[in-house]
């Protein structure tokens, strides 16, 4: 990216980015593969992600049990911190609060 493209333009890149770094360290940690980036905001120092990771594979999918991680990594994309914030089956709809 150049100085010259547009700033909005050069944020999403660095997200996508981002997103991409969040789901690879975490699954090199896990040892599973992410089911997807459900989350990604920036904060001060860095971003935070939410990845949704599947734990236990059952049949039918829709039992299948998966976990919600927040992970935080810092400006450049490396994972500082994660915790487990959420484990649910796959068919399972949130409730409006």
């Amino acid at each position: 990216m150049t100085s010259s493209e547009p700033a909005g333009r050069r944020t999403k890149g660095k997200a996508a980015r981002i997103m991409r770094s969040a789901a690879e360290q975490l699954s090199e940690l896990l040892g599973r593969p992410p089911e997807s980036v459900s989350a990604l905001k920036p904060i001060e120092d860095g971003w935070e992600a939410d990845v949704e990771v599947v734990e236990l594979e059952r049949i039918p999918d829709t039992t299948s049990v998966l976990a919600s991680y927040k992970v935080t990594l810092d400006d450049e994309g490396d994972l500082v911190e994660y915790r487990r914030t959420r484990r649910y089956t796959r068919g399972q709809i949130d409730r409006p609060s």
